[in-house]
């Protein structure tokens, strides 16, 4: 990522290589953190950072990219899950839009929405993971064409300036995992700034609780 001080406050900026920014990663990063940060390198492709690492004598010059969960190992995060939290992992049933139980799961907390591997059931189709009723402990699947959401509200909110723009509600590039396609969308800020509504003018895919939603204005 990059940083920006302009008009007595700290921008967060995507990195000059879009492929490797961090930014979605980084959203909740405020004024006080951004002003005691550095990135030294967000403004710079990989292939030069790793240039640069050689001419250093740095021994992670080579070194693969990681696309693993850091603190899952061999990146199996329902092996992470099973030992972490062992009262979340029970078997219980998968079923379809309508409810019939097409078969078993071991574990609702280890699917998410949009999960097409690993789903364990024999539709005719391809089927998806589109909701997970932790409560009922069900695992609900369909056809792909059912994971795509317009609306979504989101809370917990964090910006970079401090406070939300004032020309509320604005349009925004809207972003929901990392590295992922964003889409044109409207945000209307509700109550104190801590909740807001987000619509897409095209359907976002695989919405699902617990990710961050990041919103982007150019860079």
């Amino acid at each position: 990522v990059r940083t920006e001080h302009q008009e007595g406050r700290w921008r967060l900026l995507r990195g000059l290589d879009r492929s490797k920014d961090q930014s979605y990663m980084l959203h909740m990063l405020g004024q006080r953190e951004l002003g005691r940060s550095r990135f030294p390198v967000g403004s710079m492709p990989k292939e030069e950072t790793r240039l640069l690492a050689a001419a250093f004598g740095l021994p992670v010059a080579s070194k693969p990219d990681s696309q693993e969960l850091c603190f899952a190992p061999g990146g199996d995060a329902a092996a992470y899950l099973s030992e972490a939290a062992p009262h979340l992992v029970r078997d219980g049933d998968v079923v379809d839009v309508q409810g019939a139980v097409l078969g078993r799961h071991r574990g609702a907390a280890t699917y998410t929405v949009g999960q097409r591997r690993g789903v364990g059931v024999a539709t005719g189709a391809p089927a998806y993971v589109l909701d997970v009723d932790v409560a009922a402990n069900r695992v609900i699947v369909g056809p792909e064409d059912l994971l795509g959401r317009r609306r979504l509200s989101a809370d917990r909110l964090s910006w970079v300036a401090g406070t939300p723009p004032s020309d509320a509600p604005f349009e925004v590039d809207v972003a929901i995992r990392y590295r992922g396609a964003g889409v044109a969308g409207v945000v209307t800020v509700e109550g104190d700034g801590a909740t807001a509504s987000v619509e897409c003018r095209s359907p976002l895919r695989a919405v699902a609780p617990g990710q961050s939603v990041v919103f982007y204005r150019g860079d």
